[in-house]
């Protein structure tokens, strides 16, 4: 039996931090698809937030964060996270990561949409890059035991408690039964639910689906950002800190346009509101082959080649263009889940045993629309806290062997995934649910749209029901675990567009064309999803607010 006093479930920047956080002398170890340095933090661009300006606060940065997820995050959370920022940053320079810094040799902050300060630190426009790397050498440091290609098929719950997951080790091939502690779930996001989406294709919400299935709550899975600025066609990101730094959105006039949606902050309002405007330009007519532009040859090569290489480079390689000499088409693209696991400031969820932090769990600090510079910070903020929770409550647990029918009846799913005669394949079915997401649940909603969507995802369920493994082997069988990472898709895409028919108000990143207007007197709550047999039931929870009431 595989034992460990805390097991963390994905190694990107939430799952590294819980982990360093722990006291050295406990045996934690670490579980991931992929290789830690290959998470899906590594892709993060612009930057993170912290009020270590001389004339910020972080007081200010949780108003902006508060009032940019439109009154729907938890304020004791936003609180937290903004107040302890400026500590883990300077935590995270002593840990070596390389900001880029002012001519005063002080680190460099850039403008962010949605901020009242330029407090967006970075490292160039790879700072999830130099964040990662720097946080593995930590891990590296301490010795942390990795799990590198393990997929968590299921959590382990005996009397009410989270013990451990079952896993299927890739490499070597079969299940295996992980017993800990505590259990941290770090796995990320789900934006391979739409298909044009930033997020890398291991994105497939599997810690979500984990937790759904254990009985736990999903909390405010319609809020799903569509980031403004993706290059056409490929879907990859381009930062916002390319707006940060001064660039322009263009449309077919050669206006720009955002004088329109956001006169005051123009290029620089909230994701949710460019990411809106973008949408309407284009669909009025004013959009560059269902696109728009946007512009950085006025910021000059060199700050270009300074501050945004790596836009540049993809500019190049994916759109074959240079934007220095010429300005990038984009559109929006699905980019960001709000909701998630529901736990508390610590990270805690309602079953014991087990937490959640990063972009998995739903804290909530980001509220309807997040702002940009916070995803990051949420990973080491709260990944901190929860690898320091799940310590202090570990210390009097007890670990006993897993019994033989947990683990036999976990096999017996999977074998019958790996016999069934199909015809239908993973692949097939995946695509379609990412046509079906973005077509009907992208930035603008209805009713029809999204009851469509969900007739849609009840045939693909049927479908999956079908799914054909043609792989029968043990070793390194992918074909596997895209099965189980499209079940874990289906369930997820499931919450959304229930959670989104139930809310009849448009806010941040849901807007319903037959509900344009934000409605607090109704809806300023969180929707709760509880799966059922026959799909997730909805509830509702209120909002904490401390100092910053609605306006």
């Amino acid at each position: 039996m595989i034992t460990h006093d805390i097991l963390i479930v994905g190694a990107g920047l939430a799952g590294m931090r819980a982990a360093i956080a722990a006291p050295p002398d406990l045996n934690v170890a670490l579980l991931s698809k992929v290789h830690p340095v290959r998470s899906h933090s590594v892709a993060a661009q612009g930057g993170i937030n912290a009020a270590i300006g001389e004339q910020d606060s972080w007081e200010a940065h949780a108003y902006d964060t508060a009032k940019g997820g439109l009154y729907l995050g938890d304020q004791d959370a936003i609180e937290a996270m903004c107040r302890e920022a400026p500590q883990d940053i300077l935590e995270l320079e002593r840990m070596g990561v390389i900001f880029s810094r002012t001519p005063e040799g002080r680190i460099a902050q850039r403008p962010f949409g949605g901020a009242g300060f330029p407090r967006t630190c970075y490292a160039a426009d790879r700072t999830g890059h130099a964040l990662l790397h720097a946080m593995y050498e930590q891990l590296m440091k301490r010795r942390c035991r990795v799990y590198e290609e393990w997929y968590v098929t299921a959590l382990l719950v005996e009397q009410g408690r989270c013990c451990g997951v079952m896993a299927w080790d890739l490499v070597h091939g079969g299940l295996q039964a992980l017993r800990a502690k505590a259990v941290i779930l770090a796995t990320g996001g789900s934006g391979r639910v739409f298909s044009t989406s930033t997020n890398a294709v291991i994105n497939t919400g599997d810690g979500m689906a984990l937790a759904y299935r254990a009985g736990l709550p999903l909390e405010d899975m319609e809020f799903v950002q569509f980031h403004p600025t993706t290059l056409k066609d490929t879907g990859i990101l381009i930062t916002e800190g390319a707006r940060g730094e001064g660039g322009y959105l263009l449309n077919t006039l050669g206006e720009r346009f955002m004088k329109r949606y956001a006169p005051e902050q123009m290029e620089l309002a909230t994701r949710s509101t460019v990411s809106l405007a973008i949408g309407q330009e284009i669909q009025e007519g004013r959009g560059v082959d269902g696109c728009v532009l946007l512009d950085l040859r006025h910021l000059g090569r060199t700050r270009i080649l300074e501050r945004l290489p790596q836009i540049r480079e993809l500019a190049l390689e994916f759109a074959g263009l240079d934007p220095i000499e010429t300005p990038i088409p984009i559109r929006p693209g699905a980019h960001y889940q709000m909701g998630g696991v529901q736990t508390n400031a610590w990270g805690e969820t309602g079953l014991p045993g087990l937490f959640a932090a990063g972009e998995c769990a739903c804290v909530s600090v980001h509220g309807a629309n997040r702002l940009g510079g916070n995803s990051l910070l949420e990973t080491i903020v709260f990944g901190r806290r929860a690898g320091t929770r799940a310590a202090a409550a570990i210390r009097d647990y007890d670990l006993r062997p897993v019994p033989e029918d947990v683990l036999k009846s976990e096999e017996q799913r999977l074998n019958t995934l790996l016999t069934n005669p199909g015809p239908e394949r993973a692949w097939q079915i995946r695509d379609d649910l990412g046509k079906t997401m973005s077509l009907n649940l992208g930035i603008f909603r209805t009713k029809q749209s999204m009851q469509e969507a969900l007739g849609a995802i009840q045939a693909l369920k049927a479908r999956a029901n079908r799914m054909c493994v043609q792989d029968k082997g043990r070793i390194f069988n992918t074909d596997l675990i895209q099965a189980l990472e499209l079940q874990c898709l289906l369930d997820i895409a499931d919450t959304i567009v229930v959670s989104a028919l139930g809310r009849e108000e448009s806010r941040g990143a849901h807007y319903r064309a037959d509900f344009p207007t934000r409605n607090d007197s109704a809806w300023l709550r969180h929707t709760v999803s509880h799966r059922q047999e026959d799909g997730p039931q909805l509830s509702y929870a209120p909002v904490t607010i401390t100092r910053f009431p609605p306006a």
